[in-house]
């Protein structure tokens, strides 16, 4: 049974990362990016320390009302087909950018966006306090 100090098992046994939280809106922000392609207008991932990207959806995007609805994590794991095998596919996998593929899927109600790169991101930040023998 996972205790509380622990790592959620994503983390701990998948190896997946942490990205990003998004959490879906109504009203324009500023410093909006219009993705047309997608539906959407995203802000505040480039700026924000903790990964906050803000998200609100053109009348015509084509997501699940849970989406749009829900705030989502989102995890960068390192092979998105195996990382979807027995789960709840929300949005299948595609590439709505060149080097990435991404698909959201639904756990106990919530949707988790699920995120392969082309390129590996950066490495875990090392704690240096730690003492290396």
């Amino acid at each position: 049974m996972r205790q509380s100090q622990d790592a959620p098992p994503a983390v701990a046994g998948l190896g997946w990362r942490y990205h990003h939280v998004g959490i879906p809106h109504t009203q324009p922000r500023a410093n909006e990016e219009h993705l047309e392609h997608l539906g959407i207008h995203v802000s505040g991932f480039e700026t924000s320390p903790y990964g906050i990207e803000w998200i609100r959806f053109d009348p015509h995007c084509a997501v699940p009302d849970v989406v749009r609805s829900v705030p989502h994590v989102a995890f960068a794991v390192p092979d998105l087909d195996e990382a979807l095998e027995g789960k709840e596919v929300l949005i299948p996998p595609n590439a709505p950018s060149s080097g990435v593929r991404v698909a959201f899927i639904l756990d106990d109600g919530a949707p988790v966006e699920l995120m392969e790169f082309e390129t590996p991101g950066p490495q875990e930040p090392v704690d240096d306090r730690v003492e290396r023998s």
